[in-house]
């Protein structure tokens, strides 16, 4: 019998009411995942408005094709993509960063260390290479740095060498479970109450799919296709997103002069940075998923 893997999702309505401005006009959900957000979002549209979402995730556009509704459609793509759409043609953009729990809960996906499954951890398992793959090809210091940029962890030179002295030993780590092992075996401190596996599977999840300078592309994109009062808003979950998404925001949210022309006009701001959002004590009791939520709102202030 299938497993039906559950998902509950973030910041819910918090995020619909700082998107939506009009139920005229169109949206995009740039990460689909199960849908929360985009089934919200058209029961909140009226007859003219229009959603356009993205997800690279096979199993996330299959339950995109369970939603019977001429306003939506879908792209089998990574949320970059956006840029394909015509400048300032839309009137808000969700990015919603966290990986979905059906990822997480599903062994098969190998994006957790909680159950044992291939070592695979690719949003689209229709392209590109493994984690596996990735590291038993893998030089050491490739994957000191990996673990390093993208996990923040200070054992990382440490995990490394045991990676590759496991794979001159007796092969290539293939399962989530033998990498959870061998991280454990290697670090020895870690926060209270987090398994040593959890920077370094963060870090190989990152770096795999690319998600970093994904969200980069996708957010300069939302600059060409918002409209004049668009909302940006974008849900993260660990501080290497967050950090990103506010130094964007933060970057367009000012005036920019020409210190070569000191007396030209100055390039006008592009974002108002309007509200940061947390979930509330109820939803993280009910959610502790959410415990590490970040939602960011700015309003595209003007078109060139």
């Amino acid at each position: 019998m299938e497993t039906s893997w559950q998902h509950t999702t973030v910041l819910l309505n918090e995020a619909a009411e700082a998107l939506l401005t009009r139920t005229d006009a169109t949206y995009v959900d740039a990460t689909f995942g199960r849908g929360g957000h985009s089934r919200l979002l058209l029961s909140k549209l009226g007859p003219q408005g229009r959603l356009v979402a993205f997800d690279k995730d096979t199993e996330a556009i299959a339950e995109a094709s369970r939603i019977n509704d001429a306003r939506f459609s879908i792209r089998h793509e990574g949320f970059s993509h956006m840029g394909e759409l015509p400048p300032a043609s839309v009137a808000g953009v969700l990015m919603d960063l966290g990986i979905s729990s059906p990822q997480i809960d599903n062994p098969a996906r190998g994006f957790s260390f909680r159950g044992d499954g291939p070592l695979d951890m690719r949003m689209d398992t229709t392209r590109g290479e493994s984690v596996a793959q990735w590291l038993a090809t893998a030089e050491q210091q490739q994957i000191a740095e990996v673990i390093r940029d993208y996990g923040e962890e200070r054992f990382a030179v440490q995990i490394a060498k045991a990676v590759v002295a496991r794979r001159q030993e007796r092969g290539p780590v293939s399962t989530t479970a033998e990498l959870a092992q061998l991280v454990a075996g290697t670090v020895k401190t870690r926060e209270p109450g987090q398994d040593p596996a959890t920077r370094t599977f963060q870090a190989l999840r990152i770096f795999i799919n690319a998600e970093l300078e994904e969200l980069q592309q996708a957010l300069e994109a939302s600059l060409e296709i918002l409209q004049p009062q668009g909302r940006l808003v974008v849900i993260s979950f660990h501080s290497l997103e967050d950090r990103i998404v506010k130094q964007f925001i933060a970057k367009h949210s000012r005036e920019v002069f020409d210190r070569r022309a000191p007396f030209a006009a100055p390039q006008a701001m592009k974002f108002k940075a309007l509200e940061r959002i947390k979930p509330s004590a109820e939803e993280v009791k009910a959610n502790p998923r959410s415990r590490s939520a970040i939602m960011r709102v700015a309003e595209r202030t003007e078109v060139t």
